[in-house]
Parts: structure tokens; sequence; C-alpha cells
């Protein structure tokens, strides 16, 4: 079985998780697509969407062995995806694309975009289901997920005032040092699966 490094601690899965969430970096986008809602509404959206995007984490941190045995995905193979995205979603905070202003939401939404892939993404949710496998403790994941998601939250409720003291450019610089911190663990992820990977050829050649 694939597993993390021993030293692997309760507060590093959660700072692993809340760098991957990127709240700081998402706040130019709530903001814009909620533009069209007062304050108090917004405030309500990204409360709930938010808990969502918990409740779909969570789900994964429990059920996602469940759901990769009924797929036939092995550990290395999750790692390795997993990883690759990390590593991809990382060149994306690094890198980011020159983007004009965000387009307001017309409706209120639901689940989808905010909840779901802004903050329960394909690395967020990769993420929480490797640390589940290979820690062999979901409690202990879905306990370091709530502790990323808890500031992630206050993050985007205080958003248009974070913008405010830190800029346009202090919020790119955030993401940025965030975007380092994934892409090593990225690496991380994607080396441990080739590892595993390779382990499990050989146990079969031989």
């Amino acid at each position: 079985m694939m597993q993390l490094p021993s030293d692997t601690s309760f507060g590093a899965i959660t700072a692993a998780i809340f760098f991957v969430l990127n709240a700081t970096g998402q706040i130019p986008l709530f903001l814009g697509l909620l533009s069209q809602f007062d304050q108090k509404r917004q405030l309500m959206i990204i409360t709930r969407e938010l808990v969502i995007a918990l409740m779909i984490l969570l789900l994964f941190t429990f059920f996602g062995d469940f759901i990769l045995r009924i797929l036939g995905i092995s550990r290395a193979i999750i790692a390795i995806a997993g990883g690759v995205l990390l590593f991809l979603i990382s060149l994306t905070m690094i890198f980011p694309k020159a983007t004009t202003d965000t387009k307001a939401l017309s409706q209120e939404p639901m689940i989808i975009p905010l909840a779901m892939p802004l903050i329960a993404g394909p690395g967020a949710i990769s993420a929480v289901m490797l640390y589940a496998h290979d820690t062999g403790r979901p409690f202990l994941v879905a306990g370091a997920a709530i502790a990323a998601w808890l500031p992630s939250l206050i993050i985007l409720l205080l958003g248009s005032t974070i913008k405010h003291i830190l800029g346009d450019k202090g919020l790119i610089a955030v993401e940025r040092l965030g975007g380092m911190l994934v892409c090593l663990l990225g690496t991380q992820m994607l080396t441990n699966g080739l590892m595993h990977l390779v382990k499990e050829y050989y146990n079969i050649a031989t």
C-alpha cells in the first residue's frame, strides 16, 4: 500500500488542502460573479455555496475508496492523476491568464460555478481522496478539510475588505505563493504514484 511520509501531520494536510482551495485567489471571481447582488445577499450565497462545497469534499473523503473500487482505479493511478491535476492548477495560479472583467451572474447561483468547480474542484477532490486513501484515516482528513475550509470561508466573506487592503497586485502575489506550494504538493503526489506504479509492475513481473 502506498503511504504518505511518516511525518505527514494533521497540520500539513490542512495546509495542503487550504492552499488547494485557493480562497484568496478566488476573491476577484466571487466578487465579479456576485456583483449584481447586495452585500447581505452576497454573504448568504457565499456561505451556502461554501457549505455545499464542504459537503462535496467530505463525500469524496469518506466514499472515494468505494467510488474508485467501482471504477477499478488503483491508488497509484489516482495519485498520478491528482498530482498532474494539482501541477496544472498550480501553473494557472502562478501564471494567471490575462482576463477581462468577470461577467456578473444574472441569476443566483446554486452549486455551479461557485461550490463546484471554483472551491470543490478537481484538485481539492483529488487531494482529499488521496490523503484519505494513503493515511487510512478518513476522519483525520475530514477534520483537516473542515479546518482548511473555515479560514477559506472567512476569507471569501471578507473578500471586499481583503481586496481593498491588498489590492489586485497583493492578491496576485498571495495566489502565486499558494501556487508554488500547490506545485510542490502535486509533484509529491505524482512522484509517490509513479514509485508505487513501478513497485506494482515489478511485483507482477516477478
